[in-house]
């Protein structure tokens, strides 16, 4: 029997497979760059992103380029201080760089924000986080063509934390990040595991130096390439 084949959608999927290589059904699919154009991958966050605590030219992005290849394009949209909340003493939607990571129409999206929201004068708006999480990711999400969106479980915080940054709220925040994660289909990054009972690797309770920048960067390409 001749089977009539939809010559429009045809063509669309095979355009959106040549030109859309890291989209898939499992959003924790290991990504395979396809083509001659590399895979941009966006990295937002605060301090820790931007590589506070590293050495220059060694946060978290700049490792995770190294350990990708050129095949892979990643750029560092980490600023410090800045917060998830909307009613945060610094939120990152008010910042130029969140236009920017729109703008660079990024294949890939590593969202990781919240360490700043533990201080007390944001985590009173905890009641928020959630939503404000959630808005934030399909921010991202509707940009088209559709990214791949991951967000990450922060590192730790050892002790009595830095800077009024401390664990009580961030574990409050943990099952609140899983939770958006399921809901918007996102891939999860546990950055919180790569760093735990290694306090050595977090000098000031904060900020991961190179070494614990590195095993950031591990966490991240281990899902991003399954390898």
């Amino acid at each position: 029997m001749l089977r009539i084949v939809n010559t429009r959608h045809f063509i669309t999927l095979l355009f959106s497979s040549l030109v859309l290589p890291v989209l898939a059904a499992d959003p924790m699919a290991p990504i395979e760059p396809k083509g001659d154009k590399p895979v941009k991958v966006a990295c937002v966050g605060d301090s820790i992103t931007e590589g506070a605590g590293a050495e220059k030219g060694k946060s978290y992005p700049s490792q995770l380029q190294a350990l990708l290849g050129d095949k892979w394009e990643v750029k560092n949209f980490g600023l410090g201080g800045r917060t998830l909340l909307r009613k945060g003493d610094h939120p990152y939607w008010n910042e130029g760089a969140f236009k920017e990571a729109q703008e660079y129409k990024p294949d890939v999206v590593i969202i990781m924000l919240g360490t700043n929201d533990t201080k007390p004068q944001n985590w009173k708006h905890k009641d928020e986080f959630a939503d404000d999480y959630r808005d934030f990711v399909k921010t991202f999400q509707k940009i088209k063509p559709e990214p791949r969106v991951y967000i990450c479980r922060p590192v730790p915080v050892p002790g009595e934390g830095n800077f009024g940054i401390n664990d009580k709220a961030l574990q409050e925040e943990m099952p609140i990040i899983g939770k958006v994660s399921k809901s918007l289909k996102t891939g999860l990054i546990d950055m919180y595991a790569a760093l735990d009972g290694k306090p050595h690797l977090l000098p000031d309770r904060v900020h991961p130096n190179t070494e614990g920048a590195g095993e950031m960067a591990k966490a991240a390409a281990k899902v991003l390439t399954g390898k």
